[in-house]
Formats: structure tokens, sequence, C-alpha cells
């Protein structure tokens, strides 16, 4: 489990070790489903890694759990404000993540993140586990599931299957977005009984 302090890549690197163990893969193995390097897998796994959003997608989806399991922190309790000045944001190719919270209720997860696509730039994504809900909050946002295509403005709310692949570029200038990616809770490698593990803020 990650802890309070811990970086996103020394998360990462004790959680993929892990589900890849409880699925009984070597590294050659989730190197071919992932299409990722295998020196590179030992480098996450030993937490000397730079993971980007496609990396952690890749292993979603090569490894069918949601991406919580990947990047998990403490359960919190009470009241929880997240300051998305103090999360460690997810870089990829065209997309900045802010992982905020993670819910677990009636037998589905919801991860709620602060997604910004950068200006001038689109994010690909070859598809992984669970549905994915988009809100814009500003901006002009193309997306394309698959072989459709929908352009959405502030206020506009967009959902699917995120095993389709699937791209968001931005229009016009930043977009600023909420992504909910939601699993059945089947879906998630299985934690010991008291483990509940959700994404938190990092302080």
């Amino acid at each position: 489990m990650g802890g309070p302090g811990d970086s996103v890549r020394d998360v990462l690197a004790g959680n993929l070790r892990r589900a890849r163990l409880e699925l009984g893969l070597s590294l050659s193995e989730l190197s071919r489903r992932s299409k990722i390097g295998k020196a590179t897998l030992s480098q996450l796994e030993a937490g000397a890694g730079n993971p980007t959003i496609e990396t952690v997608f890749s292993l979603s989806r090569a490894l069918e759990v949601p991406i919580s399991d990947l990047l998990d922190h403490q359960e919190p309790s009470g009241l929880t404000v997240v300051r998305g000045a103090d999360v460690e944001v997810l870089r990829g190719e065209g997309v900045d993540l802010r992982p905020l919270r993670g819910i677990e209720s009636g037998g589905a997860i919801f991860e709620v993140y602060d997604q910004q696509v950068r200006a001038g730039s689109r994010q690909d994504s070859l598809g992984h586990v669970g549905t994915e809900h988009t809100i814009v909050q500003a901006g002009r946002l193309g997306v394309r599931v698959d072989d459709r295509d929908v352009e959405l403005g502030p206020g506009d709310y967009v959902s699917f299957d995120a095993r389709l692949p699937h791209t968001y570029t931005a229009l016009d200038g930043p977009v600023r977005s909420v992504l909910l990616l939601q699993y059945r809770s089947d879906q998630r490698l299985h934690a010991a009984p008291a483990e509940s593990p959700h994404l938190v803020e990092t302080p």
C-alpha cells in the first residue's frame, strides 16, 4: 500500500509488482501484453522509472485492473479536502491528470481526476478497463471513440466504454475537465479484507 508521503512512482512500483505476481505473470509476459519493454517494467517495479499516462493506462489494460489498483493511497476518513496544487501530476502526450479521489459504492468504483488537455495537443489511448466519463469545464474538447467524433464545450458531458480506442484533442486553447473512470468492484485486484485502497491527496 502507498502511504501518504509516497510519490506516484513509489506507489506504482509496489502495486505493479503486487498485481503482476497476483496474476502469476512474468515480466516477459507482462511486457508482451502491455507492449512496454521488459527493462522499463523492471525499472518501474524498482521505483526507478518515470511513469506517464500512456504507461499506466497500458498496464491497466494489460493487467485488466482499475487505474486505482496501480496508484492507490490510504483510505481517508471524515472530511476529505484535496488541493489540486498538492497532487502529483501524471503527464501524458497531451494531457495532465491529477488523481483526486477514489470512491467505492454499491459494487462500483469511481476514480475522480482533474484533467487538463494542453493547448494544441491530443491524447491517444488504445483503451483500458472501465467506463470513461468526461465533463468539460472550460475550452473546446474533441473526442474520438473508435470511429465516432464529437465536440464538447463547457458543461457538456460524454461517456463511453474505455476499452475502445479513444482520443482527446484540445480544439481551441487548453481544455479543463473532470474525468471519472468507473469500474465494477469485481474488476479490481483482491486486496486483504482490512484493506480498501483509494486515491486520495498527496500532502
